[in-house]
């Protein structure tokens, strides 16, 4: 007999969900139809057909949804997420840019930012790397210092009463992270690639742990790209908190803060208040989703 119940979904392996029910027992599911919008993080409605298998019948109303997109495809990392956990370290080498889609992701959907610093144990690359977060610090954006390996207890406290999502770059070093806050849990972890300067990817789902009753951590697998073709040109300029006191002030509404006379953000990178890098990165996204 066919039984209907609902549930949350703590693992996604492509069409296939792990599903945790009300009772505790977790459920595989599959969704109906080739294609599928289902996140880590969704509630979901179940018609169960076995004691440990179900069918997904819809969706409830998310709260958040962190996800990449490009001209082909979405890559849905966390549903009801209320912080997105940006991982950079120290080695390999980071991408300011990768950092930057992250930030405007996650304010898109008014999710917290935090940006940790992983691996400072590496003394001589850590430098480098706390420069290249600095502008993100000035800001106003936590970056917490730490080494996955030796005080991953200094990211914790901001993980309190939160569902937050990992993202970052491969090799960064989310699932080290995930395994010093979870010892049992063990995920797999690999050497990162110098020769090419990047990661290899280790986390190939994504899957949320539970840290205490009111608080968890979705890991979601390494990127070397995030897409923001869902988004349109006003939300990348709402990305960018710094731009926010100036955008009702240029001559053009529709400024595209390039060539335009009176242009207001110009106007506060000659002044000193917006960094030269900072406007070039968002003509960079702009330019990156044609519009």
């Amino acid at each position: 007999m066919k039984k209907k119940t609902q549930g949350l979904v703590v693992a996604a392996f492509g069409r296939q969900y792990e599903v945790e029910l009300a009772d505790g027992s977790v459920a595989l599911c599959y969704t109906r139809g080739k294609k599928s919008n289902v996140a880590c993080g969704d509630r979901v409605s179940v018609q169960l057909n076995a004691l440990d298998q179900g069918v997904i019948d819809s969706i409830e109303q998310r709260d958040t949804l962190l996800y990449r997109s490009d001209a082909f495809r979405e890559k849905l990392f966390a549903a009801n997420a209320t912080q997105a956990i940006i991982v950079a370290a120290a080695e390999p080498g980071f991408s300011d840019e990768l950092v930057t889609r992250c930030i405007v992701a996650a304010e898109q959907q008014r999710m917290r930012a935090v940006i940790v610093l992983n691996k400072t144990d590496l003394a001589d690359k850590a430098a480098a790397a706390r420069a290249q977060l600095a502008p993100f610090r000035a800001l106003g954006y936590t970056v917490v210092e730490l080494s996955a390996k030796r005080n991953a207890e200094a990211l914790r406290p901001l993980l309190a009463d939160q569902t937050s999502v990992l993202v970052g770059q491969s090799g960064m070093g989310k699932s080290t992270l995930i395994n010093a806050l979870l010892p049992e849990v063990k995920a797999a972890t690999r050497e990162i690639s110098e020769a090419l300067d990047s990661g290899k990817h280790t986390t190939t789902h994504t899957r949320l742990y539970r840290l205490d009753a009111n608080s968890a951590l979705i890991d979601s697998p390494g990127m070397q790209e995030f897409g923001l073709s869902h988004l349109t040109r006003a939300e990348l300029e709402q990305g960018f908190v710094e731009f926010h006191p100036y955008l009702d002030k240029c001559r053009f509404r529709d400024c595209h803060h390039d060539r335009e006379p009176d242009c207001a953000l110009r106007a506060a990178v000659e002044a000193g208040k917006i960094s030269t890098r900072r406007l070039a990165l968002f003509h960079a996204l702009c330019a990156s989703i044609g519009k």
